[in-house]
């Protein structure tokens, strides 16, 4: 089964702009490497990933699956194949975080509540330096001071700066990021 990596940024970008063009290429390296994308599937750096996915030489119907905060499904990004209108807001960044691995592009107070989502589901996490917005704040950093996989050193957000670095880093690591989140104890 092919893994399913969610790609998480701005609402709004400039179409050409940095984070649209890292947000396509990552869309499209992905696909290329035999990964499927999800996003909260609406405009900007969801939309750019979704779009980026469809022009891989390897995409296949099935590959670019939208997260909706809302019900009505025909507001979703066009280049969305799977469609999921779970109606619940700002809560479904909780679903958009479940995935294999989330790469943050950027963002805004959206993005980082699906990164604060992602780091307690012990999820593998990366983040684009060197574009404005929480990307690049949290990028090569640990939220907090919980272990989540004693046997990863360098567990943190892995900071990188391009489509192929993602990759890399994916390569190297989501087959280690295997736990799931087993629900709030005393003490955590």
């Amino acid at each position: 089964m092919r893994k399913l990596i969610s790609i998480i940024g701005d609402s709004r970008i400039d179409e050409g702009g940095a984070k649209y063009r890292a947000a396509y290429a990552m869309g499209k390296a992905l696909v290329d490497n035999g990964y499927r994308v999800a996003s909260g599937g609406l405009g900007g750096v969801m939309e750019a990933a979704f779009k980026g996915a469809k022009a891989s030489k390897f995409y296949r119907e099935g590959d670019t699956v939208a997260i909706l905060p809302m019900f009505d499904r025909t507001l979703a990004s066009d280049a969305a194949d799977i469609v999921i209108a779970t109606g619940l807001d700002i809560y479904r960044n909780v679903i958009v975080a479940n995935s294999d691995a989330v790469i943050a592009i950027g963002g805004g107070a959206g993005t980082l509540s699906e990164m604060t989502n992602a780091w307690p589901l012990k999820r593998l996490m990366i983040a684009f330096k060197g574009v404005d917005g929480w990307s690049d704040k949290v990028a090569d950093t640990r939220l907090d001071h919980r272990v989540r996989y004693p046997d990863i050193e360098e567990d943190r957000i892995f900071g990188v700066e391009s489509a192929d670095e993602a990759i890399a880093v994916l390569e190297k690591y989501l087959n280690l990021y295997t736990g799931t989140h087993t629900g709030i104890k005393r003490g955590d």
